[in-house]
């Protein structure tokens, strides 16, 4: 072997050694860079004339499994989901209070229910009591208020989850724009002979970013391009990044809903196409749910709580009246004159002074009344009395005489297709309002005045007496049959994913309790079994492509001592030339 090829091994040894040991030393110093893949220079031999003349460096690469980075992918996906729903399920059961508490006294809606069952019980012993009489009123308002707290709540956490969408929507787009851009630098790089592997490691990260929000598809093209896909084969990054829409709510209420209209809440377009079908994993998946499916379901079922116990109260309250009794009566069902009256039986209604004697009455046949005007004119004909439609459509009857009220005995009335009380069917005793959880409210004046609470029933006798006691406080049948409705057992129909039932409204409470205490303690089992799957995958990738820094120190060392071999060798080679040069010159 000549010197010159002597040493032009041990120059290019002392090259090659040189950038390994900068590669080696940059994976270390890189370990604990996200995403960052171990990086390896491609040493090659050389040759000239058939003849080996040394190494060279060919590149740096990284080497990263692809079908364990898709499964990575995939992983990210379903543990962005099951963590969104462990948080909100565990904040909507947080909502619906504990069951028990100090003194075995919970703040749950069943515990609340309990109480109200409690003070008309306390009631039902000595009816005439104000304070008593106080005490329930108190206690139902105490309920209606956690039942609009539930509900606020309930779409509180839809608003959240609509504005995370679209925090995250945000961030899909800045994630896509981002491997579009590093496509675009991958294949300059490459054309120009450099190493794509650190931008490389970077379009992985973002491509991580997009799936811990979304469900997505990939494949790297023969040129170097990252593709990505929604689930249904929409492009998101092709020749360019293509975008996600979705516009935040201004407010979120019961009744808000996504129905794929700009009337709704919004959804995920593409190009101007809806996606949001598309999109079943990942955070924006889960709040997609969340919003538009789980909330809804459990407001559905507070809904129905609230709606079935306001029936069921007010059909108690209407057999019943206030003593002193009111100067005017307001139904709460919207009507017309020309509304058809469809119904039987005897109704009762009176004009009584404040003590409770009797003025006037009359008692009605309705089946008389074809119209809701025929029976105003019925009304109107009873002395003492006057009937009207008000401009919001509901029926209005006020005693005429200034220091007087009316008092209604609902008889043997069946209006309807329910077949309710005439006073009930109106809404003209109603102890509470509301159309739903939202609004459920203990009817304003008998707040402000728990003396207006329904506790007193009109005579029933045959035939009345001008001036005899008709109104006697102490009457047990109105909160008897409030304390019935509270506690007897009827149907409840499915609802919101919770299957039809029966019992009271207290066993209802307690399965709404119990159904989201379900839910959210298989989301958490779920979040706690996704986020092992998706830590194990991570780990192998990482031990697969990540920094082993025992190994690159270990490769440190054993470059360090090639470089130093080759000084050497480089060294001995220059003292054999100095050594031929003197001989040549001492020849000559």
């Amino acid at each position: 072997m000549s010197l010159d090829i002597a040493r032009s091994i041990a120059v290019s040894s002392l090259t090659a050694s040189q950038f390994q040991i900068s590669v080696a030393s940059s994976n270390i110093s890189n370990a604990d860079t996200t995403g960052y893949s171990v990086k390896t220079a491609n040493q090659v031999a050389t040759t000239s004339g058939g003849a080996g003349t040394g190494v060279a460096i060919t590149g740096i690469t990284s080497s990263v499994d692809k079908l364990l980075m898709k499964s990575v992918i995939a992983a990210t996906s379903e543990l962005g989901a099951a963590e969104i729903d462990d948080t909100y399920l565990d904040r909507l059961q947080a909502l619906y209070g504990s069951t028990s508490g100090a003194n075995d006294t919970g703040t749950s809606l069943a515990n609340t229910l309990a109480s109200l069952e409690s003070a008309v019980t306390s009631l039902a012993g000595t009816p005439s009591s104000a304070s008593l009489q106080a005490n329930v009123v108190s206690a139902l308002d105490d309920l209606a208020s956690q039942l609009r707290e539930t509900s606020s709540g309930i779409q509180s956490l839809r608003a959240d989850a609509d504005a995370e969408i679209a925090s995250d929507v945000d961030e899909v787009n800045t994630a896509l724009q981002t491997i579009d851009d590093l496509n675009d630098q991958i294949k300059q790089a490459a054309a120009s002979g450099q190493s794509t592997a650190d931008l490389e490691d970077q379009r992985n990260v973002a491509l991580q970013t997009v799936a811990e929000k979304m469900n997505i598809s990939y494949f790297v093209s023969s040129s170097g391009d990252m593709q990505v896909y929604t689930s249904g084969g929409q492009a998101l990054v092709d020749s360019s990044a293509h975008l996600l829409g979705f516009t935040a709510a201004s407010s979120v209420k019961a009744s808000s809903t996504y129905d794929g209209t700009s009337s709704g809440l919004s959804g995920i377009t593409l190009n101007g196409v809806d996606v949001t079908s598309q999109i079943s994993s990942g955070e924006i998946g889960a709040l997609l749910d969340l919003r538009d499916t789980e909330l809804p379901a459990a407001q559905a079922q507070l809904d129905q709580l609230a709606t079935t116990l306001a029936d069921s109260l007010n059909a108690a309250s209407n057999a019943g009246t206030a003593l002193p009794p009111p100067a005017t009566l307001t139904g709460t069902t919207a009507v017309t004159s020309s509304t058809a009256l469809s119904a039987t039986g005897t109704v009762r209604i009176a004009a009584v002074d404040q003590s409770g004697n009797l003025v006037s009455y009359g008692d009605l046949d309705l089946s008389s009344y074809a119209t809701v005007g025929d029976l105003v004119d019925g009304i109107n004909g009873i002395s003492g009395l006057s009937a009207s439609i008000d401009s919001s459509g509901r029926l209005v009857i006020s005693a005429t005489g200034s220091s007087n009220g009316v008092a209604i005995n609902e008889m043997t009335s069946a209006v309807g297709a329910a077949g309710a009380g005439l006073s009930d069917y109106f809404g003209l005793n109603d102890l509470v309002t509301g159309t739903g959880a939202s609004n459920f409210a203990v009817r304003s004046d008998i707040l402000a005045n728990s003396g207006l609470f329904q506790v007193t029933t009109l005579d029933s006798s045959a035939t009345l007496t001008t001036g005899g006691k008709v109104l006697t406080a102490g009457s047990t049948e109105v909160v008897d049959s409030l304390y019935s409705a509270l506690t007897s057992s009827r149907s409840f129909s499915a609802s919101g994913g919770l299957g039809s039932t029966t019992g009271s409204f207290a066993d209802y409470a307690a399965d709404i309790i119990s159904n989201v205490a379900s839910k959210a303690t298989s989301a958490a089992t779920t979040y706690t079994a996704k986020s092992t799957t998706q830590s194990s995958l991570a780990n192998a990738l990482t031990s697969q492509s990540g920094v082993n820094l025992d190994e690159e120190t270990a490769k440190i060392s054993s470059l360090q001592n090639q470089y130093t071999a080759a000084s050497q060798l480089i060294q001995v080679i220059n003292e054999m030339f100095s050594s031929l040069m003197t001989a040549v010159q001492s020849v000559g």
